[in-house]
């Protein structure tokens, strides 16, 4: 029953059923692509003049790196979310999807400021050696993902409106520093329980006598739903910030 189980656990809380177009949602990672685009609106809404230009090419190159590049090389590092989508067509979306997303950041570079030509270079590096487990996996750690996933794209989107870095920015990025580690707190025993977990099992006895039975799914309830209130929560303050700015 347990390996029955693990298989038929979807390997996600956003997961849909294997098979045909479900498998390009959930390779996307819905909540967590908003969440860090996120942090792109934020950094670009800090700045004093927010050039929403060329902070709504600085999103689409994140959704374009992140949101599909990143996750591609994700999946073809060992399918963990069981896509049925070819190894081959994987590398082509990373492979474009990088690609088109690095030469937004060149136009945009060129066209404003040089400096996000090193930004460019960073996230071209940071993609595949966080995803594929570059460098003996020394990149793959949690306080790789919150510079990564977290400082980069808040730093980002600042530069991006403001050609330079400020103070604000710094901060805005030791905020979503911390918040994609609580992220990762969060998620990486939920993922172990979903993807490599062939059974949960025991009890908890209160106090008064109570046993609770503890089960797969009272493992997963509790940081799951914090997981989706911060999602929620990020997105509606970005959403916050950019309508004051555009009022």
């Amino acid at each position: 029953m347990g390996r029955t189980a693990v298989t038929e656990a979807r390997p996600a809380f956003y997961a849909l059923r294997p098979g045909g177009w479900r498998d390009y949602v959930s390779l996307l990672h819905p909540p967590y692509t908003l969440w860090h685009l996120s942090y792109v609106v934020v950094g670009g809404c800090l700045a004093a003049e927010v050039s929403w230009t060329r902070l709504g090419l600085t999103v689409l190159a994140f959704a374009l790196a992140m949101g599909v590049g990143a996750h591609a090389l994700d999946e073809l590092h060992g399918h963990p979310l069981r896509t049925q989508i070819p190894d081959r067509v994987l590398v082509a979306l990373a492979v474009v999807s990088v690609g088109l997303a690095s030469a937004i950041g060149i136009a945009v570079a060129l066209n404003f400021s040089l400096w996000l030509l090193a930004l460019v270079a960073a996230g071209a590096i940071l993609v595949p050696a966080y995803n594929l487990e570059l460098f003996g996996g020394r990149l793959h750690s949690d306080v790789w993902f919150a510079l990564a996933w977290g400082a980069f794209p808040v730093v980002t989107g600042y530069v991006a409106s403001a050609g330079t870095l400020r103070l604000e920015a710094l901060l805005a990025a030791g905020w979503t520093t911390l918040l994609s580690l609580a992220q990762r707190r969060l998620s990486t025993p939920v993922r172990r329980i979903r993807r490599a977990a062939l059974d949960v099992r025991g009890e908890i006895t209160l106090a008064d006598g109570t046993v609770e039975a503890v089960t797969r799914e009272t493992f997963l309830a509790s940081p799951e739903a914090a997981l989706r209130l911060l999602t929620w929560s990020t997105v509606l303050a970005a959403a916050t910030l950019a309508a004051f700015r555009l009022s």
